[in-house]
Order: structure tokens, then sequence, then C-alpha cells
């Protein structure tokens, strides 16, 4: 999983299904299939039941697809970075990605734990995993960039 080129793929991969799945949850989280694969772990967390009145599910709807909404413009930009400045070793789109992405899992991490929703929290780390790996094995591929017009951030 050494190769630069597979990483940079994989990166770009896992990025566009990221895209997908927030697509997937700001369009259908109110349906049987994210019931069972999401609703139905993060439901009792808060009420403690599966089901929702029908009042909390309208709620959920909408905080969901606005969740989602996020989550695809986060896998998109992911993915366009890893597709064109990454793959060209641009220094500054490797520092982003790490960046951007560290804070994200630290923050989003933290904040499911304090409230109690592991399940949000192994899906964090599962994909910290899937990300982290690959940018961990090109941190030195990146060089430094000295040309003029190119900022080294």
């Amino acid at each position: 999983m050494t190769s630069f080129s597979f990483c940079q793929r994989w990166l770009f991969t896992v990025s566009v299904f990221m895209a997908i799945f927030g697509l997937v949850l700001a369009f259908f989280n109110q349906t049987a299939l994210f019931d069972l694969i999401f609703n139905n772990q993060v439901n009792p967390v808060f009420w403690g039941v599966k089901n929702v009145p029908e009042t909390v599910g309208s709620f959920q709807a909408w905080i969901y697809g606005v969740l989602g909404a996020t989550v695809s413009g986060w896998g998109i930009f992911m993915a366009f970075i890893a597709h064109y400045p990454f793959k060209e070793r641009r220094r500054w789109a490797w520092n982003c990605m790490a960046t951007g992405f560290t804070l994200w899992f630290l923050a989003d991490t933290a904040i499911s734990l304090t409230f109690n929703v592991q399940f949000n929290a192994i899906f964090n780390i599962v994909l910290f995993v899937a990300l982290g790996t690959p940018l961990l094995f090109t941190r030195k591929k990146f060089k430094y960039e000295t040309e003029l017009g190119n900022n080294p951030i």
C-alpha cells in the first residue's frame, strides 16, 4: 500500500464515496435503509427508542439533510484535491488534506464520544484509518515548493 499512485487513487475513491454517502444522508435519511444502518443506532441514544415521534423525524430529516449536503461537499473538495494537486505532489494539497481531515476527526469524534454516540465514533475511526493511512504513507513524497507563485503552506 506504499505506492504513491495507489494511495492517491485510494484517497480519490474514498472521497468520492464520502460525497455519495453525503447525498444518501441528505435525501434518504428517513428511509428503511437508513433506519437499519444509522437511525437505529442514533435514536436510542437520544430518545430511548428506535422509532421516534413524527416531529423528531421531521427535525432529523432537516438536520441530516444539511449534514449530508456538507459531507457531500467535503467529499467533492477532497476528491478534487486528491485528483489534481495531490497527484502533482503539491505540498499545500497534502497539508490541506491532512490538516482538514485531522481537525474533522478530532472534533467529530470528541463530540460523538461526549454524547455517547459510539456508532459514529467507530465510523470516524474507520474513516480515519481509510484516509489517514495513505496520507501517512505519502507524506515524504511531497517536497517544499519553491517555484515563484507556489505557496509552500
